[in-house]
């Protein structure tokens, strides 16, 4: 199987094909951001619009500088480079799915965490696939540094969780900052990174809530985090995509452990227990998911093609 593009991104043209989609994809990305241990650059990479997310963010971002800087003229122009075909429906998709996956699916993971776990640990195990085919070549240095990168991943994700009942706003600000990462960085979840800093529950009762004053440090936090790590991650997929691929197929890798199905309250790992065989089901179903995705997916980019 030859590999893919390594995240090239190509003109979109509009259409009502497209737009559909694009909600489902910002919706799944948007789910994702809600479940401890699945990432949304993950989400993003897996539906094919996470060049075009990253690209766009280079341009917004700049544009904010160049309005700064250079005056209107400079930041429209700027503006106008982002792909707003894909990243208004994908966004519109995201805040819903966060919105709505807040009140529905965060109880449904608490309730049923083996299960729930079980289901993500196949999607994302499936998900490896992505950036394995996006690799033109597999050295043995880069085999390397994605071992290394799967081993720290696998410590780090096996912190124990922290508690702020009532965080101060600064740090509500730099934890977002932190936790931005999961939205350019497939395989580091930004649920993941806000339950071990003690601040996932605070976080989805401020969503539900509307608390204003939370949800506005988290947002300036995000803002001052994605503006620092973008044209960082932009200029690494340009220049060293394949280095760049083989750290987040180990960061995938790596953050299996935060999905294993059995673990105790301080994540400790268990062995599996006598419901084996339904996780086990839920798994493949999670896998099957991202195999059908995919299949969409290079559909969707074929008939693209042909238009």
């Amino acid at each position: 199987m030859p590999p893919r593009p390594p995240l090239s991104v190509v003109p979109v043209r509009t259409s009502r094909r497209r737009v559909p989609l694009d909600l489902v994809r910002g919706g799944l990305i948007g789910c994702a951001e809600v479940v401890p241990g699945v990432s949304g650059g993950t989400i993003a990479l897996v539906t094919g619009v996470y060049g075009h997310l990253i690209d766009s963010a280079g341009h917004v971002l700049g544009a904010a500088r160049a309005g700064l800087t250079a005056g209107p003229r400079a930041a429209r122009d700027r503006l106008r480079r982002a792909h707003w075909a894909v990243l208004i429906p994908v966004m519109v998709g995201m805040v819903v799915a966060l919105l709505v996956a807040t009140t529905v699916l965060e109880p449904v993971v608490t309730e049923h965490p083996v299960g729930s776990r079980g289901v993500f640990f196949g999607l994302v195990l499936a998900s490896v696939i992505v950036p394995l085919r996006m690799v033109s070549r597999w050295s043995p240095a880069r085999l390397a540094t994605t071992g290394a990168v799967a081993v720290a991943a696998f410590v780090l994700t096996g912190l124990p969780a922290g508690s702020v009942s009532d965080p101060p706003l600064v740090l509500v600000a730099a934890a977002a900052a932190v936790a931005v990462c999961a939205l350019v960085l497939p395989g580091v979840s930004g649920s993941f990174l806000l339950l071990t800093l003690g601040l996932y529950e605070v976080t989805l009762a401020a969503v539900s809530e509307r608390d204003l004053a939370f949800l506005g440090a988290f947002v300036l936090g995000a803002v001052i985090g994605l503006g620092s790590v973008v044209r960082v991650l932009q200029h690494l997929l340009l220049r060293h995509a394949d280095q760049t691929l083989s750290v987040a197929t180990g960061l995938m890798l790596g953050s299996l452990r935060a999905l294993w199905p059995w673990q105790a309250d301080d994540r400790t790992l268990l062995v599996p227990g006598s419901d084996l065989v339904t996780v086990a089901a839920l798994a493949l179903a999670g896998a099957a998911g991202v195999v059908l995705l995919l299949l969409v997916q290079s559909r969707a980019e074929q008939g693209s093609g042909r238009a």
